[in-house]
C-alpha cells in the first residue's frame, strides 16, 4: 500500500475546516498572511527562512487516496464522504521575502493566494517551516555578528529536534554565513564545507595523548585539529604542540577547547603554541557557545580563532518559538480581518517596502513604493508552480550579508537590541478602519436581533 502524502501532516481542524469548504462550494480565492506579531524578546530583527522547502511542499502537494482515508479515519467517516479532497493539488499564487532578507514584527513574510480549501490545508505544513527556520536563521546570524569576522561552524546536529531538523540547522547556518558544518549529509548535498575533530572517547581509547595525537596526524595527512581538554588542557595543548612540531604538521592545524574558561584557557594555549614555534596552528572554542558566549569572548580578546556552535543555536534556545501566525486577509474579493483582543489582523494583501534605515512601511499588495522605497514580497509561485529556478544558498547567503550590513547598529547588537518598527500605509490604516466599522455594525445588528 502506497504511504499517507504530506498532505496528511497538517492540524485536524485544517481537514474539518476544508471539508466544509469543499461540501458549501466555497472555492473562490482566499489570501492568507504569514507573518511574526511581535520579535521574542532579545532579538532586533528576524531572517526570512524556509520559503525554499516551503515552495517544494506546494509544488508536490497532492491528496491522494491513501491521504483521503487518513482524513476517514480520523474523522471516523466513511471515505466516500472524503472523496471531495481526492486529487486536490495546490494551484494557488505565492508572494514572498526571499530568504535571507532581514524581516520585521508585522511584516508578511509570504502571503497564499488560492481556492480556500487547499490555502487553508497547506497552513500548518508551511506555518511550521518558516517559524522554525526562520528562528534558526535569526540565531545563527546573531551570531557572525558576535563573531566580528571570525568563522563560526555549526556543531548542532547531535541535539536538534530530530534530523531534518539538523539538516535545516546546517543550511540556515551557511545561509547566515558560518564556514562550514559537522553534518555530512548537509555538506555533501548543499556543498557545504565539511568540519569536525575527534571526541573525548577518541583520546581515551589510547594509551596517551601523545598515542592519540600521532595516530590521528598518520590517518589524515592534512592539516588537523586535536581535542585538547580530555584530561590538563594545558598539558594537552603541549602534547599538541610537540606532535605537531616533530610531524612538520603546523599551518592549517588547530587545537579545539571544549570546557572550562575558554578565554583563560585559549590565552594560556595561545602563548604554549607561540613558545613552540606554532603561531600558524589555530584555536577553535566550542562547548555549550552561543551568540552571547560568543559576544564575551571576542570582547574580551580571547586569542580564539573560529568559533564552533552547536545545541543552543540549532534550537535557538533563548527563543524556540516565533510568534508567527497564518491569517486570512481576504475572500473571494472582500477584504476580512480578526479582531480578537491582542490577536487583531489587518485586512488586505500586503506589500512591504523598504526604505534605507529600514523605514520599512506595510501597505496594500496595489500600492506603489516610495521614491528610494524598494518591495520586499516577490511573486515566487503562479498557478501552483514555482515561476523561477531555485534560490542558491550562495544567493541567500549573499542576501543576508547585505541586509544585515545595513541594519542600524541598535538593532545589530547582542544584548538590549533596539529593533526597527514597521509603520502602516495610509491606505492600509484606511481599509483597516472600514473593515473594522462594517464587522462592528454587523455585530450591532445581530445583538439587535431578539433571540
Amino acid at each position: 500500500m502506497a504511504p499517507m502524502s504530506d498532505a496528511t501532516t497538517t492540524d485536524l481542524y485544517e481537514v474539518t475546516m476544508a471539508m466544509c469548504y469543499l461540501r458549501e462550494g466555497m472555492a473562490a480565492p482566499a489570501t492568507f498572511s504569514l507573518f511574526v506579531r511581535d520579535l521574542p524578546p532579545g532579538r532586533g530583527f528576524l531572517i526570512a527562512a524556509g520559503l525554499e522547502s516551503a515552495l517544494d511542499y506546494l509544488a508536490g502537494f497532492r491528496v491522494g487516496p491513501e491521504d483521503v482515508d487518513a482524513f476517514a479515519s480520523v474523522l471516523h467517516r466513511p471515505p466516500r464522504d472524503l472523496e471531495p479532497f481526492l486529487g486536490l493539488e495546490f494551484t494557488g499564487r505565492v508572494r514572498a521575502v526571499p530568504e535571507g532578507r532581514v524581516v520585521l514584527a508585522g511584516e508578511p513574510l509570504l502571503e497564499v493566494t488560492a481556492p480556500l480549501p487547499q490555502a487553508q490545508l497547506v497552513e500548518t505544513y508551511v506555518l511550521n517551516l518558516l517559524s522554525h527556520q526562520t528562528a534558526v536563521a535569526s540565531k545563527a546570524a546573531r551570531c557572525v555578528l558576535a563573531a566580528a569576522g571570525h568563522p563560526v561552524v555549526d556543531f548542532s546536529l547531535r541535539r536538534t529536534h530530530g534530523p531534518q531538523a539538523g539538516f535545516q540547522a546546517a543550511r540556515l547556518g551557511a545561509l547566515a554565513g558560518f564556514a562550514g558544518t559537522s553534518n555530512v549529509a548537509a555538506a555533501t548535498a548543499l556543498g557545504i564545507p565539511a568540519v569536525g575533530t575527534m571526541a573525548h572517547s577518541y583520546v581515551e581509547a589510547f594509551a596517551s595523548e601523545d598515542k592519540a595525537f600521532r595516530a590521528f596526524a598518520r590517518t589524515h595527512p592534512g592539516p588537523v585539529t586535536l581535542l585538547v581538554d580530555t584530561y590538563d588542557t594545558e598539558e594537552g595543548v603541549r602534547v599538541a604542540a610537540r606532535v605537531l612540531r616533530e610531524l612538520d604538521r603546523g599551518p592549517g592545524c588547530a587545537v579545539r577547547l571544549d570546557s572550562g574558561d575558554l578565554g583563560d584557557l585559549a590565552a594560556r594555549a595561545r602563548a604554549i603554541l607561540d613558545r613552540a614555534g606554532l603561531p600558524d596552528v589555530r584555536i577553535v572554542a566550542s562547548g555549550g557557545l552561543d551568540e552571547y558566549a560568543v559576544d564575551d569572548l571576542v570582547r574580551s580578546g580571547a586569542p580564539i580563532d573560529t568559533y564552533a556552535v552547536g545545541t543552543r543555536v540549532g534550537v535557538s534556545a533563548d527563543a524556540p518559538y516565533l510568534d508567527s501566525a497564518y491569517k486570512m486577509v481576504e475572500y473571494d474579493g472582500r477584504p476580512v480581518m480578526k479582531l480578537s483582543s491582542a490577536k487583531v489582523t489587518a485586512p488586505g494583501p500586503k506589500q512591504v517596502f523598504r526604505s534605507p534605515g529600514y523605514a520599512d512601511v506595510i501597505a496594500l499588495a496595489d500600492e506603489r513604493p516610495p521614491a528610494d522605497g524598494v518591495a520586499l514580497l516577490e511573486t515566487v509561485m503562479e498557478n501552483g508552480r514555482r515561476t523561477a529556478a531555485q534560490t542558491t544558498l550562495d544567493e541567500c547567503r549573499a542576501r543576508c550579508a547585505a541586509d544585515l550590513s545595513d541594519l542600524p547598529p541598535a538593532a545589530r547588537r547582542i544584548r538590549t537590541p533596539v529593533a526597527p518598527r514597521a509603520t502602516t500605509s495610509q491606505r492600509l490604516n484606511a481599509l483597516t478602519a472600514r473593515v473594522r466599522h462594517g464587522i462592528e455594525e454587523q455585530l450591532a445588528s445581530q445583538r439587535s436581533v431578539p433571540t
